[in-house]
């Protein structure tokens, strides 16, 4: 089944942005992660057994690895960054591009950067949140909807529809292999890994 690709001028640069040694392949997973550590070492000794047992459920219901964020009220299970036990070979992915003024050819952004990145915290909050996804696709990505992109690894025959991901923007793979399928993550804006904005993404399979 093919989908929707981006706009002409904006998959042909897609396309032929070369990949980079510089990689964050899992800083995505990560980030979350290293705050929630921190901030349960700073309140171990203090937390009394009843609310470390309410943890312990927040991080289960969660689906995955618990982080601070997981615990906060209203996040759905599994949506949360959780990397896969082994790296997979195809993923399916969905995504919602927030660019600013500049960023995306051919679109007529008028936002700013700073703008464009509280934009794109408040919509991956909300998806995180069980908005329905679709529909944030919808009202406001800057690539065309329904943004959903195959791709095959590194060394990987890509199969019908897919892109390779090294063709791909470096941010978008790097992000898309690193989570696991219902999770929910975002690659912030750079220069080289991630120039035309930020990509909230959401792994389909």
């Amino acid at each position: 089944m093919r989908h929707r690709i981006l706009p002409l001028a904006l998959a042909a640069t897609f396309l032929a942005t070369p990949t980079l040694a510089r990689a964050f392949t899992t800083a995505a997973a990560d980030t979350t992660t290293s705050a929630a550590k921190n901030d349960d070492a700073s309140t171990k000794k203090d937390t009394p057994p009843a609310k470390k047992a309410k943890k312990g459920k927040a991080k289960a219901a969660a689906g995955g690895k618990g982080t601070g964020a997981t615990m906060e009220a209203g996040i759905q299970p599994g949506t949360m960054p959780v990397k896969p036990e082994t790296t997979p070979e195809h993923i399916q992915v969905q995504h919602i591009l927030i660019g600013f003024s500049g960023s995306v050819p051919g679109k007529n952004i008028t936002r700013t950067q700073a703008e464009a990145k509280t934009l794109a915290y408040q919509i991956l909050d909300r998806a995180r949140r069980g908005e329905d996804f679709n529909e944030l696709v919808r009202q406001y990505t800057d690539d065309s909807p329904p943004g959903i992109y195959g791709m095959s690894g590194i060394g990987v025959a890509p199969g019908e529809g897919e892109y390779p991901r090294d063709r791909m923007v470096p941010a978008f793979g790097n992000v898309g292999f690193a989570i696991s399928p219902g999770n929910i993550g975002i690659a912030d804006f750079d220069a080289n890994a991630s120039p035309y904005g930020w990509h909230i993404i959401r792994r389909l399979k």
